[in-house]
């Protein structure tokens, strides 16, 4: 990656890394739903603020309009689900933990991304990568797992669930949403995805309860602004300039920033086997980033080369 595709993948990272902790505060007085709801509401609104002040081109109806079937999925799989999931797994579980099981969409993506993407494809460090992660991913369960089925093994599954969905958006976004500013995928998936949540919102959530506490705001602008328009606006630069294997290596930041921002501001604590397992998914990420071992060339002595000219 070159410098500034590292400072975009760096600034990405240290902003999902809070988006966990701003989550739990939040969902501790609203739903999912509602959470979500205005965090996508946000989010677009930050988007078309800027594109009015900075008369962006790009934005019209017929530019926006042949994309819409496309974005539609990307807004269902890459936001309206996992942030749903993630927001309401995260009544069960700590931000720290749901930050760790988040870094397994790049396994998943890796999984996947083969089987849709000529350009993707499946080698030796890869396969090691994801047994790596995967035992990872076992060492966090292991404790849960003996308890039976319970809310927090619920919630974990959950976040997994929501990090199959990141994986599935990252691959169909490369595959057809290119040709269109990154900037514009980032406010067509967001607003098509606060149409969907608010449509099921006032559908189903009753009573509706809307946020009251300042720091609740507060958590919703910060997870709509920074956390989904402008945090969307690097993942979709940075999806269609290296390719969404190792765009998605960007969730090796988040548990660190996740874990330390939990355990300072919410008292959270971390067992060594989530540390653990955590770390394993990280070096089983590292892993899949590393190139394979060159074959070696060995030279001919000059004898065998005398012989075989004279045969």
């Amino acid at each position: 990656m070159s410098g500034k595709e590292w400072v975009r993948f760096s600034l990405l990272g240290l902003i999902w890394g809070t988006s966990f902790l701003w989550i739990k505060i939040a969902v501790a007085e609203v739903s999912p739903l509602v959470l979500v709801g205005f965090r996508t509401l946000f989010g677009a609104a930050s988007l078309v603020i800027i594109f009015v002040l900075t008369r962006n081109a790009d934005f019209n109806w017929k530019t926006l309009r042949p994309w819409l079937g496309v974005f539609s999925v990307v807004a269902l799989i890459n936001i309206a689900i996992p942030f749903v999931v993630i927001s309401w797994s995260e009544q069960f579980i700590s931000s720290g933990i749901a930050s760790i099981l988040n870094s397994s969409v790049p396994l998943f993506t890796m999984l996947m991304a083969p089987l849709f993407l000529k350009d993707d494809r499946w080698t030796l460090p890869k396969f090691l990568g994801l047994a790596i992660g995967f035992i990872g991913i076992v060492v966090i369960f292991l404790p849960e797992l003996g308890q039976g089925l319970n809310q927090n093994l619920i919630g974990m599954a959950g976040m997994l669930l929501a990090a199959l969905s990141y994986a599935l958006a990252g691959i169909y976004s490369r595959r057809y949403a290119r040709g269109l500013a990154p900037q514009m995928q980032s406010f067509l998936q967001l607003a098509l995805a606060s149409l969907m949540v608010w449509t099921v919102t006032l559908l189903f959530d009753r009573p509706l309860v809307l946020p009251q506490q300042p720091i609740t705001w507060l958590a919703l602008l910060w997870l709509g602004i920074l956390g989904s328009g402008l945090a969307y606006i690097l993942f979709f630069s940075l999806l269609h300039a290296i390719g969404p294997t190792r765009t998605t290596t960007v969730t090796y930041i988040p548990p660190l920033v996740g874990v330390l921002l939990g355990m300072v501001f919410l008292g959270e604590s971390i067992t060594w086997m989530s540390i653990l397992g955590g770390l394993l998914v990280i070096f089983g990420l590292v892993v899949v980033n590393m190139k394979e071992l060159p074959r070696l060339k060995f030279e001919k002595p000059a004898a065998v080369i005398e012989e075989e000219i004279i045969k």
